[in-house]
């Protein structure tokens, strides 16, 4: 149940409407092919890293390819794989101080890297045409440390296709939600539900708290902000669900893996809905074509959605080739020719006049996640990324997993759950 925390932290926080997102500015950066050296002649081979789907290492490596050809003596090293591994490899990179020149950074760890010296100073790079409120998720000090890659919000995907058969529309606030799950159920098959159970999904429960006006539950300096009242309110009502087998049964519960072909429960039509950022969304429609929908997070005293940096560029400062990097990113986010090939592979483009150059190609996908970006944008939070996994944290994630499944599973009281992570939290620094 992990993955709830990884895909909840994916990026930073930023508060962006739709005419600021795709607002037509000046500035935007064209370069004439073949004009630009490497400096002094010399060949220059640039490590660099990323996660993502196959569509995005295509996109990425025929960026390369281009900016390599309009730039003689620079090349390439790339490094590319799925999610699952990418933290693990690089932090064994950065130990072994092998960390490539240029790096995919997430928000889960941005701040930890950040205060450990471990990411190079990019104020050099032009920023004009990008939202100041986004290049602060990317800021440490006073610093910027990592470039934001593209525009993302946290929402639901559901079965639109299903919800129509059945005359509904997904639920607006909590209030909808749960009652949703009870009147559904008779009209459903005996193994099918509104939505799994949540009581052991962290990003859920954030959006949650965050909805009922507390605040996320842990901030960026590594306090521990749970809400007690707020919290059991929580724990009770999925243990009514549970109890009244309105909701998956614990052992199918920590069998879903999102967007897995055969795991993923709202793929299998075995859910209607579950918890989703917008630049997620062309995974799901992939494996169900025209099926799905993106909407917002209920709504409890306030909105209880977050916008966000979907992923950023960072360099190493033990890099040798630390300026040449930096040009690199800046033809990366902010030229036209850049955004033509690489499309939404990041999400919406940050860049305000390349995201608009790009809105007359958007598919149908694209246009789905813009309209969940603009939706949130109207009164979302800004995320807050919280600590990463400095101060205890990284074990704190480990265990509030466990302590929430166990609750799940019956083998321990909500009362007694409140109790141990309350205990957990004064370990953290």
């Amino acid at each position: 149940m992990r993955k709830s925390w990884h895909r909840l932290a994916v990026g930073a926080a930023a508060v962006l409407s739709l005419s600021l997102v795709l607002s037509a500015c000046s500035g935007i950066k064209k370069e004439e092919a073949g004009s630009v050296e490497s400096g002094d002649g010399k060949s220059i081979k640039l490590r660099i890293m990323w996660w993502g789907s196959q569509a995005r290492h295509d996109a990425t490596l025929k960026a390369l390819d281009l900016y390599s050809e309009k730039h003689p003596g620079i090349t390439f090293e790339p490094e590319y794989q799925s999610f699952d591994g990418y933290q693990d490899k690089l932090s064994t990179q950065s130990a072994g101080k092998n960390t490539p020149d240029i790096f995919q950074m997430d928000a889960a760890w941005f701040n930890d890297w950040a205060s450990s010296g471990r990411l190079e100073d990019l104020a050099s790079i032009p920023a004009d045409d990008i939202d100041k409120v986004l290049l602060e998720t990317g800021t440490y000090q006073g610093k910027l440390y990592a470039m934001p890659l593209g525009n993302n919000a946290w929402g639901m995907v559901y079965n639109k296709t299903m919800m129509d058969s059945l005359g509904v529309q997904p639920p607006k606030t909590w209030d909808e939600f749960f009652a949703m799950a009870r009147d559904l159920k008779p009209r459903l098959a005996k193994d099918q539900y509104l939505t799994r159970d949540l009581t052991a999904d962290g990003a859920f429960y954030m959006s949650y708290q965050l909805s009922m006006g507390k605040g996320f539950s842990m901030s960026k300096d590594g306090k521990f902000h749970y809400d007690e009242a707020t919290w059991k309110d929580w724990m009770n009502k999925w243990a009514e669900l549970r109890k009244d087998n309105l909701v998956t049964p614990p052992d199918v519960t920590v069998s879903d893996k999102a967007q897995d072909a055969q795991m993923d429960l709202l793929i299998q039509e075995k859910i209607l809905l579950r918890g989703a950022h917008a630049a997620e969304f062309g995974g799901t429609d992939a494996l169900k074509p025209g099926v799905m929908a993106l909407t917002a997070q209920p709504r409890g005293t306030q909105a209880g959605g977050w916008l966000k940096a979907s992923m950023y560029w960072s360099v190493s400062p033990n890099s040798q080739y630390k300026e040449e990097a930096k040009k690199f990113i800046d033809w990366f986010v902010n030229s036209e020719e850049a955004g033509e090939i690489l499309g939404t592979s990041r999400g919406i483009p940050v860049n305000k006049t390349v995201a608009d150059a790009l809105e007359p190609k958007f598919t149908d996908v694209d246009k789905s996640a813009l309209g969940l970006i603009n939706e949130v944008s109207k009164d979302g939070a800004a995320f807050d990324p919280g600590p990463g996994n400095k101060g205890g944290w990284a074990n704190f994630t480990k265990e509030y997993d466990n302590i929430t499944q166990s609750i799940m599973f019956g083998k321990i009281s909500i009362d007694e759950g409140w109790d141990q992570i309350v205990k957990l939290s004064k370990t953290l620094e």
